[in-house]
């Protein structure tokens, strides 16, 4: 029920946030970047060693869903912590929370109804629900990536399957959120346009992905190496995912 619609929706925000994300070992300088005698493909390289280098991140955006626009607003670090949500227009909201051994998930009523078909089956998911997080997602093969949205380690490594970009070209410089940027395009097998806008001051992290074509969009990259403090919830407020499932099945 829950278990493969959440998964798929998490499948889209790993899709797109896997772009700037990538593998390395290299010691990466806080020097300005000089775009004019670096290549596209050395900008690129700077871009991935620096985040790789990164304890934290937040991720922030959209990615077009069909006829809806999914947002996302979610901080992850290498530890295995996060915290933050993901909405879906029509669909309904879901919040995100990982203390490092544990990963909850807490579907607003909008989106359990939904998921479980609407009706009569909607409501009793939510009344069996009641506002709770659930435990234990990451128990279920069909959540896999979606608990992995929850470790930047995990999305690092997604990085090396989904990354086979092609013609790879230097695009301007620009700004974002205020800082000074370059941007550099690719294709990927699909055929869609990915653009990377890197820090051109400072380390070089990617700050913006933009995503053209199915499942298109942008995210933004902030707070990096920012702390992230997660707190378990209170016993009282936590339900088992395999027990959630069992009792909120179809009559």
């Amino acid at each position: 029920m829950l278990s493969k619609r959440l998964a798929g929706t998490a499948a889209i925000c790993l899709l797109l946030a896997a772009g700037a994300t990538a593998c390395g070992d290299d010691k990466v300088s806080a020097a300005k970047l000089d775009t004019a005698k670096l290549s596209a493909e050395e900008i690129q390289k700077k871009a991935k060693d620096a985040l790789a280098g990164a304890t934290s991140v937040k991720v922030a955006g959209s990615i077009d869903n069909g006829a809806a626009k999914m947002t996302v607003d979610l901080a992850v670090d290498t530890q295995g912590r996060c915290q933050g949500s993901i909405t879906m227009p029509g669909m309904g909201k879901f919040e995100l929370l990982g203390d490092g051994k544990q990963v909850y998930l807490k579907p607003d009523a909008e989106f359990v109804a939904n998921v479980a078909g609407g009706g009569a089956d909607g409501a009793k998911a939510a009344e069996l629900l009641k506002g709770r997080y659930i435990a234990g997602v990451q128990d279920d093969p069909e959540m896999k990536e979606l608990t992995t949205a929850c470790s930047l380690k995990d999305l690092t490594k997604s990085f090396l399957d989904d990354s086979k970009a092609t013609n790879l070209t230097k695009g301007e410089a620009g700004t974002v959120n205020g800082a000074k940027t370059f941007s550099i395009k690719s294709k990927n097998s699909g055929g869609d346009e990915i653009v990377v806008h890197v820090a051109t001051e400072g380390t070089p992290y990617a700050l913006r992905v933009e995503k053209t074509g199915k499942e298109g969009g942008k995210m933004d990259f902030t707070d990096i190496n920012k702390p992230l403090t997660v707190q378990a919830p209170p016993a009282d407020q936590v339900i088992d995912y395999a027990k959630f499932k069992d009792a909120a099945k179809p009559a």
